[in-house]
C-alpha cells in the first residue's frame, strides 16, 4: 500500500504515521509513569544486556525475513523459475538451521556464546552480501548456498543470543522480559518484509532512470545494438520496417530487467550492512552466570 501511494506523499499515511507516533508515545508514558501495573514493563531495559540483546533479535530477523521475500522474488521475476523451485531454492536453509541448532546447543556448554553469538552475526551478514552479488546468469546453487549460509548463521545465532539477552532477567521479570523478546522479533520480520520490498522497488527504479538515460543516439554501445538489429532480424523473418522498433523493445526489456536485479542487490547489500553494523553490541552483553542455568528459549 506504501509504494502504491508513494508513502509519505499520501495524506493518509501521514495521518496514520502521525496517529501511530502518538499511540507509541501515549503506550511509553502510560506503561512507565501511569500504570500501577503495566501490561508491557519497559523498565527492563534499563538492562543494558537485555536491549543490546533485544535490538539484534530485530535485525536478525529483519534481515532473516527481508532476504527470505526477495530471494524467491528474484528467482521467479529474473530467472524464470515456478513458485515450486524458488521454494526449493529456501528450503535447504530451514534444514541448516534444524541441522546447526542442536551442535550450537551442545557449544554453548563449553564455549563463550559471544563467541558463537559474533560467528552467527557475521555468517548472516556474509549471506546477504553474498546474494547482493547475485548476477541474471545465477545457477540455481549460486541461489541455494547464501540461503544456506544464511540458515546457519541463525543456528549459530538464536541459542547463545536468547540465552545471553534473558539471562540477565530476574525470574520473577521473565515472563515480562520474554514477551518482550518474542514482540521485537516478530516486529523485526514484518519490519524486514516492508522494508525489503519497498527499498527494492525505490532502488530498481532509481537504476532504471539512469540506465534509460544511456539509451541515446550518443551511445556508441546502444546505436550498434540497433544497426545489429536491423541487419539481423529482417533474416530471421522480420519485416525490415519493424527491425528498429522490435530492437528498441528487446534493449527496453533487457534495461528494465538489469535495473530489476540492480534493485535486489541494493537490498540485500544493505540488509547486509544492517546485520553487520550489530556487532560491536555484543560488547555490551554480559555472559550468562552458568550456575544459574539457561534462561528459557523466548520460542
Amino acid at each position: 500500500k506504501g509504494q502504491r501511494e508513494d508513502w509519505f506523499s499520501s495524506d493518509f499515511i501521514l495521518v496514520m504515521s502521525g496517529i501511530a507516533v502518538l499511540s507509541l508515545l501515549a503506550f511509553v508514558i502510560v506503561e512507565l509513569y501511569v500504570a500501577e501495573h503495566p501490561i508491557v514493563d519497559l523498565r527492563a531495559f534499563r538492562n543494558v544486556s537485555f536491549t543490546s540483546g533485544n535490538v539484534i533479535m530485530f535485525v536478525a530477523f529483519f534481515n532473516l525475513l527481508g532476504s527470505i521475500v526477495l530471494l524467491p522474488l528474484y528467482a521467479q521475476i529474473l530467472l524464470g523459475y515456478t513458485a515450486t523451485l524458488a521454494g526449493l531454492v529456501l528450503s535447504p536453509g530451514g534444514v541448516a538451521t534444524l541441522l546447526t541448532m542442536p551442535v550450537v546447543g551442545k557449544l554453548i556448554e563449553k564455549q563463550n556464546p559471544k563467541y558463537l553469538l559474533a560467528l552467527g552475526v557475521m555468517v548472516c551478514a556474509f549471506s546477504t552480501r553474498q546474494m547482493a552479488g547475485f548476477s541474471l546468469g545465477a545457477d540455481f546453487s549460486s541461489l541455494m548456498l547464501p540461503r544456506i549460509y544464511l540458515g546457519i548463521g541463525m543456528g549459530f545465532l538464536f541459542i547463545p543470543l536468547t540465552t545471553l539477552t534473558l539471562s540477565s532477567i530476574p525470574k520473577p521479570q521473565m515472563g515480562n522480559a520474554t514477551s518482550i523478546y518474542n514482540l521485537l522479533r516478530n516486529l523485526g520480520g514484518s519490519f524486514g518484509v516492508a522494508f525489503s520490498t519497498t527499498m527494492f522497488a525505490r532502488r530498481a527504479q532509481v537504476h532504471q532512470s539512469h540506465l534509460t538515460e544511456q539509451l541515446t543516439g550518443y551511445d556508441q554501445a546502444f546505436r550498434s545494438a540497433i544497426d545489429l538489429g536491423r541487419s539481423v532480424l529482417p533474416g530471421r523473418g522480420v519485416p525490415e520496417g519493424a527491425a528498429e522498433g522490435l530492437t528498441m523493445k528487446m534493449i527496453y526489456a533487457q534495461t528494465v530487467r538489469q535495473a530489476t536485479a540492480m534493485g535486489f542487490n541494493d537490498a540485500f547489500w544493505i540488509l547486509s550492512v544492517l546485520m553487520a553494523c550489530v556487532l560491536p553490541l555484543l560488547l555490551l552483553m554480559r555472559r550468562p552466570d552458568h550456575q544459574n542455568g539457561s534462561p528459557p528459549s523466548g520460542h
